[in-house]
Formats: C-alpha cells, sequence, structure tokens
C-alpha cells in the first residue's frame, strides 16, 4: 500500500551526547498517534501527561481543572500531521512530563510517498536511550548516570536498585522498538484497506 508519509526526527533536548529517534509516519497521523509513536521509540512508558506546542497552540490531552487558566489546550487527536505541514509547522515541541520536563523537538525531514511493500509507521535508527522515569530532570539524569556508571560511586548501588538492574545508556532496546511499531503499523493495516474500498472509514 503506497500511503503519504513524513520522516521524522526526535531529538531530546537538555542531554549530551543526544538522545535522538528518526520515524517514518502517515502524515494521515493525529498528533495522539504521534504521541504514541514517540513513547513508544524513545523508551517513556506514558505515566505522565503530554503535550504538543505548535506554533502559539498546545495540543493534548484537555483537563477544565489543569490550574492553568490563562492558556487553552486543543485536543491532541483532533488535527492530523498533514494539516500541521499544510500550514507550514515542519517542527515543533513534545513535552512530557511536566515535573521532569522532557522537551523533544519533533522535526520533519522529508515529505513522500511511502514504499507499497511497506506499513507504517515505521522505525528506522536512533541513539542512546532515554532517561529513567521520575529521574528528576535534565540535573537528576547526569546525577543518576554518574552514580550507575562508576562501580566505586557511594550512590551505585542504591540507584541500580532504584532502576531495577543495569542500565545502559546505549542501548535503545532496538528489537522491541521495532516490534511494537510493527504493531501498530499492523493494526492501521486492516482499517487502511477497508477505508481505501470505501467500505467504513480509518480509524485512529
Amino acid at each position: 500500500m503506497i500511503e503519504p508519509i513524513a520522516r521524522i526526527r526526535i531529538e531530546l533536548e537538555g542531554i549530551d551526547p543526544k538522545v535522538w529517534r528518526r520515524v517514518d509516519v502517515p502524515r494521515s497521523s493525529t498528533l495522539m498517534d504521534l504521541h504514541h509513536i514517540i513513547q513508544v521509540t524513545m523508551g517513556w512508558d506514558g505515566a505522565h501527561l503530554f503535550e504538543f506546542h505548535v506554533g502559539d497552540k498546545i495540543y493534548g490531552e484537555p483537563f477544565p481543572d489543569d490550574g492553568f487558566e490563562d492558556r487553552t489546550v486543543y485536543k491532541a487527536k483532533s488535527i492530523r500531521l498533514q494539516t500541521l505541514l499544510d500550514r507550514g509547522f515542519d517542527r515543533f515541541l513534545y513535552v512530557y512530563d511536566f515535573g521532569d520536563d522532557w522537551r523533544h523537538e519533533v522535526i520533519v525531514e522529508d515529505i513522500r510517498d511511502g514504499e507499497a511493500d511497506t506499513d507504517y509507521p515505521s522505525f528506522i535508527e536512533g541513539a542512546r536511550r532515554c532517561p529513567p522515569e521520575d529521574v528528576g530532570g535534565c540535573m537528576g539524569y547526569d546525577a543518576f548516570l554518574e552514580a550507575v556508571s562508576d562501580p566505586t560511586h557511594e550512590e551505585h548501588q542504591q540507584m541500580l536498585a532504584w532502576y531495577g538492574g543495569p542500565y545502559d545508556p546505549d542501548d535503545i532496546d532496538e528489537r522491541r522498538v521495532r516490534s511494537i511499531i510493527y504493531g501498530f503499523a499492523v493494526r492501521r493495516r486492516g482499517p487502511l484497506l477497508s477505508h481505501r474500498k470505501g467500505n467504513r472509514p480509518v480509524n485512529h
């Protein structure tokens, strides 16, 4: 099946060396779809809130009593990537976990037709494992990484116990990422075929 896709690069800000991923995604994807794709490819657990900042608009999961009275949050499932591209947005911000404040730059690197024999989304490549959940932002991650990387560090064993085992900052667990992303693509395949045959609309 040939469908319009976008190649996106996701870069986590504030960490050096850079934590990044590259993925081919359908341009029909909603921002909610993209949220799930980013979560899996980066390695997050989805335990916290998120937002997309696109121009002067914010997309996420609106809550009536979120404590922010001076802003409007639009539903992430209400807008598609293609619409953003049509409006001239080829990069925007994805924020995950408002406590640790993980900020990701999402960059559209290429727009093209997909391959006929490929189901999308499709993981391409990436580097560096994302920080553990609730580690305390960039500063907390630096301290964590220093401790787990040095067996003589006074907090080495404590941090390993907190994390639940060894932590390899270079291992992105690519097999797991590819498996879950492939599952996303397979679940899209049936509805997409039905939609193109005119039987029923695509569900996202």
